[in-house]
């Protein structure tokens, strides 16, 4: 068991797969002499030399092609978008090729591509930079949508992306790279559609992924204090979705509150919601709750960011509201 980050869990996964397979290559901006934009693919330049950690032109369209062209020759890339908001102008290779591949040739080709995307705000990067917008990932059939919140399933959760021959969207939350975690040792892979429950409770449930599982862990720490012991869930992957141990959950506890850093409207918190109002209504004492992120474009401004993103005080007080 180690201790590491989430940015240095990733590294190690990476370093490790293409150590064992020539066919991995790393390509995007920055991913080489700078290290990445947020350090995860630094030192790999020199380890693996420039013709499998490829620095890439600013064009998201071009490397996000070229990403989709050697999966089906029979490569393993992974490509890493600088931040998620960057990958609209990909999104004719994501969801009109990446996706649709397999299907259309019924079969006969896949597309073993791992997208790597930062997400989510907390760095005072501006609005064209610090959106969560996963869950538009997370609509598309023949995606895998990977949201990590801790540096052991940041590392599992890689190396079962690794392991899958699917076009994987693997969101890694930038306000979480430097967060610090137990990793255990040896080659242990966490499964995709499989939620992590983080805390055991009776009272209510609160589900949150990627940013918002930290946060939502320390909302239970202050509810605990006030006799409320809340149940949190880790959803871990959007797509595949665990919805078992949703409904489990909420069966237990009669009430939910779904915690997302995305716009509230049309968000994938909207989605849990409505699982959860099919599949455990008789169960429910009180509407399912949702707390999501303000309807604006993200502020620069570090006080105006953080007003935009669902506060710690926001998730208690709809909890108190469900009581």
């Amino acid at each position: 068991m180690a201790e590491l980050t989430i940015r240095d869990a990733l590294r190690e996964s990476i370093r490790e797969r293409m150590r064992a397979d020539e066919r991995v290559l790393v390509m995007g901006e920055d991913v080489g002499a700078y290290g990445g934009s947020y350090g995860v693919t630094k030192g790999l330049l020199d380890e693996f030399g420039p013709e499998r950690i490829r620095d890439t032109p600013i064009s998201e369209l071009a490397f996000v092609g070229a990403g989709v062209g050697a999966a089906i020759g029979g490569l393993r890339p992974i490509v890493e978008i600088m931040t998620i908001n960057f990958s609209f102008l990909a999104m004719d290779q994501v969801i009109n090729s990446a996706s649709k591949i397999h299907y259309m040739f019924g079969g006969q080709v896949s597309v073993p591509l791992i997208i790597r995307m930062a997400s989510g705000a907390g760095l005072s990067t501006g609005a064209q930079h610090s959106h969560s917008v996963e869950g538009w990932f997370a609509h598309i059939p023949g995606l895998k949508v990977v949201c990590p919140s801790n540096p052991a399933d940041a590392k599992g959760l890689l190396r079962t992306a690794f392991d899958d021959g699917n076009p994987i969207i693997f969101i890694e939350n930038t306000a979480l790279y430097g967060l610090k975690g137990e990793v255990p040792d040896g080659d242990y892979r966490v499964p995709f559609g499989e939620a992590r429950v983080a805390r055991q409770g009776d009272d209510v449930t609160l589900i949150g992924y990627s940013g918002s599982v930290p946060q939502v862990l320390g909302c239970a720490d202050r509810l605990a204090q006030e006799d409320i012991e809340a149940e949190v869930i880790d959803l871990r992957t959007l797509r595949p979705l665990d919805s078992e141990t949703i409904i489990e959950s909420v069966k237990k506890t009669n009430r939910a509150v779904v915690v997302e850093h995305a716009w509230r409207l049309g968000g994938f918190g909207a989605e849990l919601a409505a699982e959860i109002q099919e599949k455990a209504f008789d169960y429910l004492d009180a509407p399912v709750a949702r707390v999501a992120g303000v309807e604006v474009p993200m502020p620069y401004s570090f006080e105006l960011e953080k007003a935009a993103l669902p506060s710690e005080s926001q998730v208690v007080e709809a909890v108190h509201a469900l009581f």
